[in-house]
């Protein structure tokens, strides 16, 4: 049995067990683009003030205890970290970690480096069909042709190919209209697709960006069906509309069984709530942290996003929903 599987069949049955399932973390605010829906990169602080490595295996130890999880690598730009490689080994070891980027630093070496220390998933930012958009969003000429090279890199490397990589594409008003064109290049590059609404109300979101209309949950379903490398929950898909349209969704597991960590140890709800700090990892227990976020209830009755990683803990939250585990096992699924 694969080490790969070992850890899914971990995850799997953390999460009938309702056990977190879903961590966040930043490993750096700092990054080489100045993307205009995020305000992470003006804020970034230096390297002395980063968790160092060892703190985070120490993370990567602890999270353990509390139970096996998709842990969602990110910036920032985590490339800029020069121990990024060491930092998925030590995730690698008992979780799944993802790793998300604007590709502009990725290789064949580095594509290969991170599969070998147990990566996932890699995904890459392409939020347009063509350069002149995406590089004016990115702030950043050439960051287009960059990404794509970087999502050939990692299919080429990952042991799986295609399974294991993805583009991810932030679903706005201004490219609502695009996401037929972006689904068809990555199919034609072998590879994955994931989206995610925008998210405006989170703190330190910047309002540069709008969300699309209504309707763009239907236009989105119909491509789910059409388009099988699309790897989104259905249910995810679903509850895009409503949002939209100001319906009431349900009750957020952000703090229960998905939670973040930032790049000097905060620990909150989520990324949308970075300022509603729990505690700090290099001052007390991880478990503990949670602990004190399970009382707080923080995201109960919070309708401010609906985001992949909202929807990935609506998804599987409670125990998951019998299609949500049928997108995990089919569409989901790295292997």
């Amino acid at each position: 049995m694969s080490s790969t599987l070992i850890r899914e069949l971990a995850f799997a049955g953390g999460v009938l067990r309702r056990r977190p399932f879903q961590c966040l973390v930043q490993v750096t605010n700092r990054c080489n683009m100045q993307c205009s829906f995020c305000d992470f990169w003006p804020n970034g602080a230096p390297p002395s003030e980063e968790l160092s490595l060892a703190e985070w295996r120490d993370v990567a130890r602890q999270l353990a205890g509390l139970g096996r999880c998709v842990v969602s690598v990110e910036g920032g730009e985590p490339f800029v970290r020069p121990d990024l490689v060491e930092i998925v080994r030590a995730f690698a070891a008992r979780h799944l970690p993802l790793l998300f980027t604007n590709g502009w630093y990725v290789d064949a070496a580095a594509a290969r480096a991170l599969f070998d220390a147990g990566l996932v998933q890699a995904g890459v930012s392409i939020d347009f069909p063509d350069a002149a958009r995406h590089d004016a969003q990115r702030g950043l000429p050439g960051a287009f042709t960059r990404a794509w090279r970087a999502v050939e890199a990692f299919r080429d490397a990952a042991p799986r190919g295609g399974r294991q990589v993805h583009v991810m594409t932030v679903v706005m008003d201004d490219n609502a209209h695009d996401l037929d064109a972006l689904f068809a290049q990555s199919a034609a590059r072998k590879v994955g697709h994931s989206i995610t609404l925008l998210s405006r109300a989170g703190f330190r979101r910047t309002p540069a960006r709008r969300l699309p209309a209504p309707g763009v949950g239907d236009a989105l379903a119909a491509l789910w069906r059409r388009h099988p490398h699309v790897r989104t929950f259905r249910d995810y898909v679903a509850g895009i509309d409503p949002f939209l349209a100001g319906a009431a969704l349900a009750d957020c597991h952000a703090g229960v069984q998905s939670f973040n960590i930032d790049h000097v140890g905060n620990v909150a709800p989520c990324i949308e709530k970075i300022d509603r700090v729990a505690g700090n990892v290099r001052r007390e227990p991880l478990a503990a942290i949670h602990a004190r976020l399970l009382e707080r209830k923080d995201a109960a009755g919070c309708q401010a996003c609906w985001t992949a990683c909202r929807g990935f803990g609506q998804a599987l939250g409670g125990g998951g929903t019998w299609r949500a585990w049928r997108d995990l096992a089919a569409r989901m699924r790295s292997a």
